[in-house]
């Protein structure tokens, strides 16, 4: 569906958007890829690896509504990938957050309405599920603009949707690679925030594929969860680094002991596919939507009342193996 279109990744310099352009490279020809973010640099050395003649690179902030309106002239797709994600750093910095996360996702939402964008996905966190911290708060309130932006639009077009997933291997600023520094700069302990913590994760190609899979099946409106596995950060550091001895160093700010993607309370707006969940829109649409069936054929089916999609209580647990391998 990518072939002859023209494709927007703001945050494209990202961890996310440089793999999500080599994946679209490999497979589609687009008209154009547009690479939207503030970091002159990031952005300079990516057109050294990417420099196809579809490339555009376009340096604005999605703080910027006339510089997004600019950039999105003649798009079909929006990927939206631009935030601000560190949680210590936004709870000591609420209003930065605030402007990237909320406001640019309205400018987002505005840009695409005004070009007459096709369809916009906006990449959201399991820490937009039951909020605790900032982040996850700003996060919330972006997927709740983005799913009544469907209203706004006025028309068939453009069609708002919200993908929702966990930690991603390997990505910047996750436990990950800063585990792995420890371990190679010669480290006698790793430190732990709790024993008892878990998380999901995700694979950034198995992300990008689920994304670019909800361009296909998505209507307007709602939120997209894959079903992926969940670990131990016991296991994930036993994984990494066996020999090291573990320190407790209690929870950081704004952190959770375990993540949720579908909370309890919106059981009743959850459907259950065969790979994925989606969570139905809380608000009604002036054209009613049938998300039990989505275009591509799958069906779906409600979960019973009271279902929570928990990284702790999820039936898929990671061994230490499948981690080493993961990783």
């Amino acid at each position: 569906m990518f072939n002859n279109k023209a494709i927007l990744i703001t945050g494209g310099t990202g961890s996310f958007g440089r793999q999500c352009v080599k994946t679209i490279l490999n497979n589609f020809q687009p008209k154009k890829l547009i690479i939207y973010s503030r970091d002159e640099l990031k952005q300079f050395e990516m057109q050294q690896e990417f420099n196809s003649d579809c490339m555009r690179y376009f340096i604005g902030d999605v703080r910027d509504g006339e510089r997004l309106t600019q950039a999105m002239r003649g798009v079909d797709y929006v990927i939206h990938a631009a935030a601000l994600k560190q949680v210590p750093a936004a709870e000591y910095n609420p209003m930065e957050c605030i402007k990237t996360n909320i406001y640019g996702a309205e400018n987002v939402i505005k840009a695409a309405i005004e070009n007459g964008v096709e369809k916009v996905i906006a990449l959201s966190t399991d820490k937009a599920a039951n909020p605790v911290n900032l982040y996850g708060a700003t996060k919330l309130a972006s997927d709740k603009l983005f799913v009544a932006a469907n209203n706004i639009a006025g028309g068939p077009k453009p069609r708002f949707a919200v993908v929702r997933y966990g930690n991603v291997v390997g990505s910047r600023g996750s436990v990950v690679p800063f585990f792995k520094k420890l371990r190679d700069n010669g480290s006698p302990k790793l430190p732990i925030t709790d024993l008892r913590m878990t998380r999901f994760w995700i694979t950034l190609p198995q992300g990008i594929e689920f994304v670019l899979k909800a361009f296909n099946r998505m209507q307007g409106g709602e939120i997209f969860v894959p079903k992926i596995p969940s670990s131990k950060i016991t296991d994930l550091a036993q994984a990494i680094a066996a020999e090291l001895p573990l320190e407790i160093i209690g929870i950081r700010p704004g952190e959770k002991l375990h993540e949720i993607m579908c909370p309890a309370d919106d059981s009743h707006l959850v459907l259950e596919f065969h790979d994925h969940y989606i969570i139905k829109p809380t608000i009604s649409f002036f054209t009613p939507v049938d998300y039990s069936i989505n275009p591509v054929g799958e069906v779906g089916q409600p979960v019973a009342q009271g279902f929570e999609y928990n990284s702790g209580t999820n039936p898929h647990f990671l061994t230490v193996e499948e981690l080493r391998e993961l990783i």
